[in-house]
């Protein structure tokens, strides 16, 4: 592979990790985010407020992806991608430097709010923008293994996020976290910056975009490119539905479930999802090889249906005897499964649509799943908890996300196999 694709590659995975990073950190610090922002003495309507918030970031973001997915198939994948970036980086300077409720009231819960509905923004075109370039850039019969880099930015994120929630927990005190601490992971984040001014200076279009800007005559208005690639659509929600699920409640959302239900240390919680998350890291990009050279849809087909038939059982386990070993047990279990579909299916979404019309396709479908399905995954699963006493809502929720993943996966068009 040619040095400058190497660096191209490089500036896409790296910018995509930390844009997730600062989404996903959200999400991972909420029971303190609860304490600081949201005012009561329940615990759990706190708790509730703050994953509401959490999801409030997903209502923008099928409007984000459609807006910059238009952008990205007009004017490029490199000038949306510095757009992203740079709206991520506002949210994260509001977030990082927010008083909190004690200071200065209910402004502090509209601050996080606002900063949740820019990052909801810019996210939104996120995904979508950076597979179609990396599947774009992919040499003949690589495209399951490029594509997969995109998920890897995904799961270093959340493993990012899952590092940093682990190092307050472990080198500072609880008060010291609540003072000042718990603003370290979000400062961070705001690395994202120079990644834009690198992807300014270095990234380069992928042929398919500019032979495609060299050949179109006219683009097609928003329903006729819905009318002209339905199944694409269709196929590419009910894909997106597992995975969203799975990564918000399984990657993100475990270490307050951890905290809230099962009662463990705050350090215990995050250390089992840093080596959960290590392992998805480790096994993605073998996900995305094995779907060059078997074929992308049996490998969809059996991630999804191994944890329909695996959750219910590891639930009840660490439910029975919630110990850290039946803890790992359960994450470990489910992200060596999630592997085998969250590698390939980045690939499988880009390849439902056509170059001209990629980004946009698929930063509709994609976030239309992801704001019904993942963005209110946390509150779903706080919420039915709360409201039935099940404590098994978290794993009936990912079996139905494991379940229209399956179905959609029959769907998917094949791969061309790559070359021994």
């Amino acid at each position: 592979m040619p040095a400058s694709r190497e660096k191209q590659v490089a500036a896409a995975v790296l910018g995509n990790a930390l844009e997730w990073y600062d989404f996903v950190v959200f999400g991972m610090l909420s029971v303190m985010i609860a304490d600081l922002f949201f005012p009561g003495d329940d615990q759990y309507i706190r708790l509730l407020k703050t994953t509401a918030t959490f999801g409030v970031g997903f209502v923008m973001r099928p409007i984000g992806g459609v807006l910059m997915g238009i952008y990205a198939d007009k004017k490029g994948r490199k000038a949306a991608m510095q757009i992203i970036i740079a709206l991520m980086t506002v949210s994260l300077l509001t977030i990082a430097f927010a008083p909190t409720y004690a200071s200065i009231g209910y402004i502090a819960p509209a601050l996080i709010v606002f900063a949740r509905l820019l990052q909801g923004f810019a996210t939104g075109g996120q995904y979508a923008i950076a597979t179609s370039f990396l599947v774009e850039v992919a040499p003949p019969g690589r495209k399951g293994l490029y594509g997969s880099m995109t998920q890897i930015g995904q799961a270093l994120a959340a493993l990012g996020g899952a590092c940093a929630g682990m190092a307050l927990s472990v080198l500072l005190t609880p008060e010291q976290t609540m003072a000042w601490g718990w603003r370290l992971p979000f400062a961070v984040g705001l690395l994202i910056a120079p990644v834009g001014v690198y992807i300014a200076r270095h990234l380069e279009e992928s042929d398919a975009f500019l032979d495609h800007q060299k050949s179109a005559a006219q683009r097609l208005p928003l329903l006729t490119m819905l009318h002209e690639n339905l199944r694409g659509v269709m196929v590419t929600f009910g894909l997106v539905i597992c995975g969203t699920i799975t990564y918000y409640v399984i990657l993100i959302y475990m270490p307050t479930f951890a905290q809230h239900e099962l009662h463990f240390a705050a350090k215990d919680a995050f250390k089992v999802q840093v080596t959960a998350l290590i392992t998805l890291s480790i096994l993605t990009p073998t996900a995305g090889w094995l779907a060059d050279r078997i074929a992308i849809r049996p490998l969809l087909m059996f991630g999804s249906a191994a944890m329909l038939c695996v959750l219910l059982p590891l639930f009840h386990r660490v439910h029975a005897a919630p110990t850290i070993a039946n803890l790992m047990l359960l994450q470990v279990t489910v992200c060596v499964l999630f592997a085998f579909y969250f590698g390939p299916v980045a690939t499988a979404v880009a390849e439902q649509f056509p170059p001209g019309v990629r980004s946009t396709g698929l930063s509709l479908a994609y976030n239309l799943a992801v704001m019904l399905f993942g963005g209110f995954a946390q509150f779903i699963v706080t919420w039915l908890i709360g409201t039935t006493g099940d404590p098994y809502a978290a794993a009936y929720y990912v079996m139905f996300g494991a379940a229209a993943g399956f179905c959609a996966a029959c769907f998917v068009k094949p791969l061309e196999p790559a070359r021994p």
